[in-house]
């Protein structure tokens, strides 16, 4: 088969061609990269969430590139993508790579290369792919135990939290945190994120309880580990029912974020990418220009032009978002799907970050969560979002990439196309400012179509209207 990198990573179905022979190809590609890029002696830094085998996985990556010479960090228990990433810059490693399917159903799992400490680009993935496939025709490298690249200083088992948390500290008013006597409910979906807020935030009279906090790859309750409404309804109602401040929530490998109101209400992901971006720009008074996904909020060109900084646009996913901060020096980047970054940090997503500066902008401006959305209302208006994943059948991405690429409508629901585009898939903007896009997922075999409007009604008429001019 051949292994083709998606929106962030190679993922695939656990057995079926998630194998270790596949793994470690992966990884042979990898070395080959960071060799031809003169990073190969800076080394390799290994992670791995909670997935099925996992870690197993991970100690294949580990003795590959070992066994190729290049110095590697294993870390020694399952840990958070951006924990991982992190270790990148900690040790001025030449990447990392990360086995992790993110938010992926629980039968899969999936190889993420972190270049530096973000995602790998499109030019990146797409050397590897080719380095991958000159491995598959040559025949497997030469792995060795990894007892035996520990003993030779090849190998280094490693504890990646450490790092991570000296480095939040100084981004963050820790103190201010733990003194504000916050009643907190923290749900890491089982994934590699549980007991990091709470080791982070205690210790102080803000209070953090979990749910969901010991390892189960199964991901019981949720469709998969991944902080949208359908997978938060447990979480709305512990808020209610201990009546906290807040509810936070993470994905399977903390890269993204979720957040519930004090009412027991989800605060969406592009609610919460606009205030994570007005918390950067009026309470803590940064500036610097914001990268969006295609698929993220209008939102945030408002507050571009409130506060008079600009606002780039991406295709999804961090390998378009990162690089582009990076080059802009952003204050912060994001997209639709609750992963955002931050200058100063890496330029990767981060939940566990994201979720203390919104208990950071709690704390500073004395507003709970309904109260923040209150505020950020004021000053841009009532925005309303939804997303409907719709599962394909084999053979049927083809036709539906063909239906995408074709449909020209001159209105949705009612409404006149004031524009369309195809930054990634194909999104109308109506007159009335509201907006609907259709895409193939670079993750899962799947469609999603994502709209954002003045009102939950029209949403709905929009996302209805949108499946419909595609043939689903």
């Amino acid at each position: 088969m051949a292994i083709k990198f998606g929106t962030d990573g190679w993922r695939a179905i656990i057995a079926e061609d998630f194998t270790f022979e596949n793994v470690r190809l992966c990884t042979q590609g990898v070395v080959r990269y960071l060799q031809q890029q003169g990073l190969a002696e800076q080394g390799l830094v290994v992670g791995y969430d909670t997935r099925f085998a996992s870690e197993d996985f991970a100690l294949a990556v580990a003795e590959t590139a070992a066994g190729s010479g290049v110095k590697t960090f294993l870390s020694d228990r399952a840990a958070p993508t951006p924990v991982v990433t992190y270790n990148v810059i900690d040790r001025r490693a030449g990447g990392a790579v990360i086995i992790t399917a993110s938010h992926n159903p629980p039968q899969w799992n999936g190889f993420k290369f972190k270049e530096y400490a973000g995602s790998a680009s499109p030019e990146i993935t797409d050397a590897i792919e080719a380095l991958i496939e000159d491995a598959s025709r040559e025949g497997s490298a030469d792995a060795i135990p990894w007892a035996q690249a520990r003993s030779s200083g090849t190998g280094v088992d490693i504890d990646p939290s450490m790092a991570y948390a000296g480095h939040v500290g100084s981004l963050v008013d820790l103190a201010r945190l733990r003194s504000a006597g916050l009643k907190l409910v923290v749900d890491p979906m089982f994934g590699a994120g549980a007991g990091y807020l709470p080791s982070i935030l205690g210790g102080g009279s803000t209070t953090l309880q979990e749910m969901h906090a010991e390892r189960n790859p199964l991901f019981p309750g949720l469709r998969q580990p991944e902080p949208v409404a359908d997978n938060l309804t447990r979480l709305c109602e512990r808020v209610t029912k201990t009546g906290a401040d807040a509810g936070l929530a993470l994905d399977g490998d903390a890269d993204r974020f979720g957040l519930v109101d004090e009412k027991g209400r989800v605060i969406n992901p592009l609610q919460v990418f606009a205030l994570l971006a007005l918390y950067m720009l009026e309470t803590r008074g940064d500036r610097g220009p914001v990268v969006k996904s295609a698929t993220t909020s209008r939102m945030l060109y408002r507050l571009g032009e409130i506060f008079e900084v600009p606002v780039h646009e991406t295709p999804v996913g961090f390998k378009y978002v990162g690089p582009l901060m990076e080059r802009e020096g952003a204050l912060i980047g994001g997209e639709e799907s609750g992963g955002y970054g931050f200058r100063g940090h890496i330029p990767e997503r981060d939940g566990i970050l994201s979720a203390l500066f919104i208990l950071d902008m709690m704390v500073r401006t004395g507003r709970r969560p309904s109260k923040l959305l209150d505020h950020l209302y004021d000053l841009v208006g009532p925005h309303f979002y939804d997303r409907s994943d719709i599962p394909l059948l084999p053979g049927q991405r083809e036709v539906v990439a063909g239906a995408i690429g074709n449909t020209n409508p001159d209105s949705v629901a009612g409404v006149k196309v004031a524009s369309s585009d195809t930054t990634d898939g194909r999104r109308f903007v109506l007159e009335d400012g509201s907006w609907v896009t259709v895409r193939l997922s670079g993750t899962e075999p799947l469609v999603r179509i994502y709209a954002e409007a003045p009102s939950q009604e029209r949403v709905e008429s929009l996302l209805a209207e949108a499946r419909g001019l595609v043939g689903l």
